[in-house]
């Protein structure tokens, strides 16, 4: 059921029902001499400041989830990719200390096929690199500095099988 809850608006009034945000995950694989690589981004801002995963954003009036894709990819570590397909998409959910949704975002992780540029944080990413996607487990999750936000391997994992199956390689 949806919830009919209100969300105060800038006045403190409550207007605005409270839905899902739409937003867009940029997922760029790219096969190195190490083996495939994702490019990840370590978050600026809230939610999960400090945790690592796919460049990504809302998605704004007018824009497909694709074009949102291509733009926060670009805005947040200047790689320039070409969106290629909708791969899945990741349900997010943020619930208050009694388990309450407080927000809900609808994510669409799009593959994207790399064209140029090296990941450099910029915009909302404190860091940008290419990790090796065989790393992901294994690099991650053991420090504070090194956390990997849900699904985010399950989603690079899905990205290497379809990026060999399209490429053949």
């Amino acid at each position: 059921m949806p919830n009919d809850a209100a969300a105060p608006d800038s006045s403190g009034g409550h207007n605005q029902p409270l839905r899902p945000i739409l937003g867009s995950l940029a997922v760029v694989c790219q096969s190195s001499q190490s083996g495939d690589q994702v490019v990840l981004v370590q978050r600026r801002s809230p939610p999960n400041a400090g945790w690592w995963g796919f460049p990504g954003g809302h998605v704004e009036l007018g824009e497909t989830a694709m074009q949102a894709a291509a733009r926060e990819l670009f805005e947040e570590t200047g790689v320039i990719a070409t969106p290629r397909e909708v791969l899945t998409h990741v349900d997010v959910m943020l619930r208050d200390e009694a388990g309450e949704v407080q927000r809900q975002y609808l994510l669409v992780a799009v593959l994207c096929d790399y064209v140029s540029g090296q990941p450099a944080p910029d915009d909302d990413a404190l860091q940008a690199q290419w990790v090796p996607v065989a790393d992901l487990t294994s690099r991650f999750g053991a420090t504070p500095d090194r956390m990997l936000i849900d699904q985010v391997a399950e989603v690079a994992a899905l990205a290497q099988k379809r990026q060999h199956r399209t490429t053949g390689a």
